[in-house]
């Protein structure tokens, strides 16, 4: 197969966020994408569209490569020569119509997103799709097994049991009376082989009754079988579908409501959406500042090799082969900084009019372009052109009839005078990496001993505890534990990142030192924050038990519920001892006059 679709993998950033990635490539089109997003489902739906689009490509490419062999062999025949070479004439005109639509369309990039909008449609992203599979017909049923005839019953009146009576056995009643008796014994002899004879009829033909009953049966039960199948399939189907559609309104709510995550899935589906000659990259980097409205935009760029040139083609009927015309280098060069100024504009442009709940406040454009250096020969990816620029001042400009370059120049954008350089320039903004609600953590497990009761320690230090503990069971996989302020934080304790592409990725972590039975509602709080903080996994702690209720809100939930004497399976893991002891805790706390 010439796609080539990649496992999906999880990614934790610096600040916390978990992303989603799917590396595509296809072999016959020399393409590779990374798709990218921060709910799976979303991430895999990008891909699915984007392997849609490479067969697409892949399609018609094969198709005209096919269509010319075809009429290279189908005119191979000398006296074919004539029309073989008309078609191959046509195939050249559309070869030079397809290069001159390409180079027009890139002349126009910055119009050919004006007429359309930009806002995403979330009816459309969601799966409206029938089951594929047609439910089992209903075979037709066996023919019936015609019966065995039996033979016609002896008819005592018959000729063959009349004794023959001469002359001589009317006059000798003795003689009349054997043959009689002979008449009567060939009648019975006759008539028992015709029960025996009806006997084995009736059975065999109650043994193919028995026979066609039990196919009949079979066969009701293999449909049965199949429909029942049928239906768990499509039962399936409709749950995967309903699930996704799920995502897509939970998604657009998110969106609604501002969440930064949501903003950020959102603005990458814009991006996803533009559609670019197949020679683009179509890769970037989102950060939203949600305090600020500041969206930084990493944009990579197609260097200037990428950048198509050619102009005609000819056909050679003399030599049989194809000619091709390119533009000018300089030609070239001053096409490739056009797009790029083009590019710029169009890309602030699409995600301010898509942005309906105006989170986007300012905008900023950063340009990269992966070349090989001449000087060096090593492959460098460099920002050539950075821009900022506040909603309403970049709203409005009528870039319908705007030079890009100069646009871009007044709204104060950065970069060298000729972008085919690919002169580096410092980006205006960079991408935040940190997360402001961590805070420094300290050590607690080497107080600990045999007899240290957990549910007596103060709350802080016992936080402080299992973001210890946690971090021990994560760094054997370059994991981190972090501690987040003990306040308005979403009820999140501690956060860990683990790279483990297979079952890493962000995990929240709460700790309880309850000396009662947690109950239901603390469950469904870490459930909430898992939801909020695009999370793959949250943890509850504590040095008591959970309720039945509790265990049954977690199950089939991506929650692990760790209750007293889970801590200590764990802390002995990593080398530490205590007890819990509730019944000492809750009278110490009465002492305190703590309830």
């Amino acid at each position: 197969m010439a796609a080539r679709v990649g496992q999906m993998s999880q990614y934790v950033s610096s600040r916390g966020a978990v992303s989603y990635e799917i590396e595509l490539s296809h072999k016959e089109l020399h393409k590779h994408r990374i798709i990218k997003g921060n709910d799976a489902l979303f991430v895999q739906r990008k891909a699915e569209v984007q392997l849609a689009e490479w067969e697409e490509q892949w399609a018609r490419k094969r198709a005209m490569m096919a269509r010319s062999e075809q009429t290279r062999l189908r005119y191979q025949a000398r006296e074919q020569k004539k029309q073989y070479q008309e078609e191959q004439k046509e195939l050249a005109a559309a070869q030079t119509e397809e290069a001159a639509q390409v180079l027009e369309n890139l002349q126009i990039t910055l119009r050919l997103t004006l007429s359309r909008n930009d806002a995403i449609d979330w009816e459309q992203i969601k799966d409206r799709s029938n089951f594929p599979k047609p439910k089992p017909k209903k075979p037709a049923a066996p023919q019936r097994p015609m019966p065995a005839p039996v033979p016609p019953e002896p008819q005592r009146t018959a000729p063959r049991y009349q004794p023959q009576l001469g002359l001589m056995d009317k006059l000798f009643a003795s003689r009349r009376q054997q043959k009689e008796a002979e008449a009567a014994r060939l009648y019975e002899q006759d008539h028992k082989q015709w029960e025996e004879s009806r006997r084995q009829m009736l059975s065999i033909n109650a043994k193919k009754e028995q026979d066609y009953q039990e196919q009949l049966r079979r066969s009701e039960e293999a449909f049965n079988q199949a429909v029942k199948g049928w239906e768990t399939e499509r039962d399936a189907f409709m749950h995967q579908q309903k699930e996704e559609n799920a995502s897509v309104d939970q998604q657009r709510e998110r969106y609604l409501t501002g969440a930064p995550e949501a903003v950020v899935g959102y603005c990458d589906m814009v991006l996803a959406r533009s559609e670019y000659p197949d020679f683009f990259p179509k890769e970037w980097q989102l950060d939203l500042n949600p305090d600020t409205g500041v969206l930084v935009l990493d944009y990579q760029l197609p260097a200037p090799d990428d950048i198509p040139t050619l102009v005609e083609v000819k056909y050679n009927a003399s030599k049989d082969d194809f000619s091709e015309k390119h533009v000018s280098e300089s030609q070239r060069s001053k096409l490739y900084d056009e797009v790029l100024y083009q590019v710029t504009l169009r890309t602030v442009h699409e995600l301010f009019e898509s942005d309906v709940i105006d989170a986007l406040k300012t905008i900023v454009f950063n340009g990269y372009v992966r070349s090989i250096d001449k000087g060096t020969g090593k492959e460098t990816n460099a920002c050539v052109l950075s821009l900022q620029t506040k909603r309403e001042d970049f709203l409005a400009i009528n870039l319908a009839h705007v030079e890009p370059k100069t646009c871009f120049k007044q709204l104060k954008g950065v970069g060298s005078s000729k972008l085919h350089s690919v002169t580096p320039v410092a980006p205006i903004v960079n991408v935040r990496r940190e997360d402001g609600r961590f805070v420094a953590s300290y050590d607690v497990a080497h107080h600990l001993d045999e007899g240290y009761n957990l549910a007596s320690m103060d709350w802080q230090d016992f936080e402080h505890l299992i973001r210890e503990v946690f971090g021990k069971e994560f760094s054997s996989s370059g994991g981190e534990v972090k501690v987040t302020q003990a306040s308005r934080d979403g009820g999140v304790d501690a956060v860990a990142f683990d790279p483990d592409p297979i079952r890493g990725g962000k995990i929240v972590i709460q700790a309880k030192r309850y000396t009662a039975t947690v109950g239901v509602a603390a469950v469904r709080d870490l459930y909430g924050t898992v939801m909020n903080e695009g999370a793959t996994k949250g943890v509850l702690v504590t040095t008591s038990d959970y309720g039945p209720d509790a265990y049954e809100f977690a199950n089939g939930k991506p929650l692990t519920l760790l209750n007293g004497a889970n801590l200590l399976h764990l802390l002995e893991k990593h080398g530490h001892k205590a007890r819990i002891d509730l019944r000492e805790a809750r009278q110490q706390a009465l002492e305190r006059g703590v309830k």
